[in-house]
């Protein structure tokens, strides 16, 4: 299974629903202890990309992209490549296949990732011209 199925699937996941409940007190309260945890969260990652990347930048963003869409060329091109050969792919071609194609969802995640960092206040954006 690859890495960005995997992240779908485990976002969709995450977070225990209970059952429901009528007591709109119980409900205020689990809503209140929910919403410490997710600061929590919030916090504790703020802290560690900040700590580690401290912040991206606009032309960062679009090396990124470039090497997201470069690696995405790559196999797209061997899959082409693949498909004029004319005959089955070898244990070997589909080994380089799958390596470029991991090598396209790692970039691509990665962009992705970022982006949803910045997007919910963890990573700092500096924009300016690309």
């Amino acid at each position: 299974m690859s890495t960005s199925r995997t992240s779908m699937m485990r976002s969709a996941l995450d977070h225990f629903e209970p059952q429901e409940t009528t007591d709109p007190a119980a409900q205020r309260k689990l809503r209140g202890q929910l919403e410490q945890i997710d600061y929590a969260a919030f916090a504790a990652n703020k802290e560690a990309i900040a700590r580690v990347i401290g912040q991206a930048s606009a032309s960062q963003f679009q090396r990124l992209a470039v090497a997201a869409a470069q690696a995405r060329a790559h196999w797209a091109a061997e899959a082409l490549a693949l498909a004029d050969a004319g005959h089955i792919p070898t244990p070997a071609e589909v080994a380089r296949l799958n390596e470029l194609h991991e090598a396209y969802d790692a970039v691509a995640e990665a962009y992705e990732g970022l982006r949803r960092m910045v997007e919910r206040g963890y990573l700092v954006y500096e924009s300016g011209s690309v």
